[in-house]
């Protein structure tokens, strides 16, 4: 079989194939360790790997005002590490390290021997190398970006609009909404991790509403008193209740939030300085919040929203319409394309109070619903798969056999194609290791027809190639 040949069966255009220099990576017989060598071989026949080149990209980076600074950040050293001309100054924050093609970020081609500058440049001139189906879903971009986060203090209670609104507000303000296109989004920890989440059950905001005379000053007694006579409702009436309690809270005036946020300070300053917990009423988060954000509603929202503490490699998936805020931590992020954000609280930046509060999902969940696990592979011990019900991306984790003390990132557009490629120190085939090989905070990009990885020198995955991917590999 030659190679234009299969590379015609893969879904390459003749095109495609003369710019990719295909080359023979291994010619397998199925008669050499029968049942091994993947689906699709008769007895006999040779299979033909093509490979297309990778190369590195230098990435943007975010020096956002709540990232960590200096080298706290793991932003900081995942860009030193990859750099070794970068200087980290230690009294800047280094907050979010972006992967993709994004306008705002688009990263730069690490690589003299491509002409293309950026990324997002080299997708548009080989848009064959995002598989058919993903050019013809998303019109030949690149639909997702990937990130890498380092908290330090709160970023915003915020929502990301659908695909509808989102293309009414980018009409409507384009200066706060820059794109169209909606942003559902999955954080994976790297640290332990810890942010908001979605509504609470209603059974514990009630409580706060006892507990926290404050909180329920804000809301008013008609609110609480209708939030009360829910809870044996059906769950229209609950969420209509649920909408109008945190309507009545996010658009009070500031003079009366700054005032009953100082007497609820006040009164957990003293209650912690006599050795009592106030864990109860989230005492210590709430402190934290205000000394970050002094006289801020958001300060408010712990009470209405879940929180979460993520342990490395746990995930919370956002769709839209989800209220959230990250608190601090480090983790990976991926998700749709876009930049568009609602926020209305723990932010300098622009709110939109109304906007949120009309958009919002105000069904609420146990805060273990809005955990996302994984998916592990039958054929891969080692590969975790985090799969959302968007088509924009899937995130994949890999782990080396061994000690694991090595792990590796990667995500890619959502297709039937499985994960192509191998992170540098798996055992495999170390003919082919040029193809995937990573450092730190290096992020690679691999185009389909990138060998799948080995378990050993004998297993091969033959990948559906109909996607694209983005390679970053962490070496712990």
């Amino acid at each position: 079989m030659g190679t234009l040949r299969l590379a015609e069966e893969r879904g390459l255009t003749p095109q495609s194939a003369n710019h990719f220099p295909l080359h023979l990576i291994r010619s397998l017989r199925s008669d050499q360790t029968p049942g091994t060598l993947g689906p699709g071989l008769k007895q006999g026949q040779e299979l033909i790997l093509v490979c297309t080149p990778v190369f590195p990209l230098s990435c943007v980076v975010q020096q956002y005002a709540w990232g960590k600074k200096g080298s706290n950040s793991e932003v900081a050293r995942l860009l030193a590490s990859s750099d070794p001309l970068a200087q980290i100054s230690e009294d800047k924050p280094y907050a979010e390290l972006w992967m993709g093609a994004h306008p705002r970020g688009d990263a730069k081609i690490f690589d003299n021997h491509v002409s293309q500058k950026t990324l997002g440049q080299w997708i548009a001139e080989n848009q064959d190398c995002l598989g058919s189906k993903v050019k013809v879903a998303f019109k030949g971009k690149l639909p997702f970006l990937f990130k890498v986060l380092s908290v330090e203090t709160a970023l915003s209670i915020q929502a990301h609009p659908n695909k509808e609104l989102a293309e009414k507000l980018h009409f409507q303000a384009p200066q706060h909404y820059p794109d169209a296109n909606h942003k559902p989004e999955m954080a994976i920890a790297l640290t332990s991790f810890q942010g908001l989440c979605g509504f609470r059950p209603v059974e514990e905001i009630l409580t706060f509403l006892k507990k926290v005379p404050e909180f329920q000053l804000l809301i008013g007694d008609d609110a609480a008193t209708q939030l009360r006579q829910s809870v044996r409702s059906d769950p229209q009436m609950v969420t209509s209740a649920l909408r109008s309690c945190f309507s009545h809270l996010m658009k009070s005036e500031k003079k009366a939030v700054a005032e009953q946020l100082n007497v609820l300070v006040k009164r957990i300053s003293q209650q912690v300085s006599a050795g009592n917990n106030m864990d109860d009423i989230c005492g210590e988060l709430l402190l934290r919040l205000h000394q970050q954000y002094p006289g801020d509603i958001g300060c408010f929202a712990i009470y209405f929203l879940n929180l979460l503490i993520l342990k490395p490699g746990e995930a919370m998936f956002l769709e839209a319409s989800v209220p959230h805020a990250y608190l601090e931590g480090d983790c990976v992020e991926c998700m749709a394309c876009s930049d568009n954000t609602v926020r209305a609280g723990l932010t300098p930046k622009f709110i939109d109070v109304p906007t949120l509060c009309d958009m919002l999902n105000y069904t609420p969940t146990p805060s273990k619903d809005r955990l996302f696990p994984p998916s592990h592979s039958q054929e891969d011990p080692y590969l975790s798969i985090y799969d959302p019900p968007v088509p924009d991306f899937t995130v994949m984790k890999m782990e080396e056999r061994k000690k694991m003390k090595r792990k590796g990132l990667l995500e890619e557009t959502h297709s039937e194609g499985k994960l192509s490629a191998r992170p540098h120190g798996l055992q495999g085939d170390k003919r082919n290791s040029r193809e995937a090989e990573g450092a730190p905070g290096r992020a690679t990009w691999l185009v389909h027809q990138v060998m799948s990885s080995f378990q050993n020198i004998q297993t091969l995955k033959i990948p559906d190639t109909d996607t694209a991917q983005l390679a970053w590999v962490r070496l712990f």
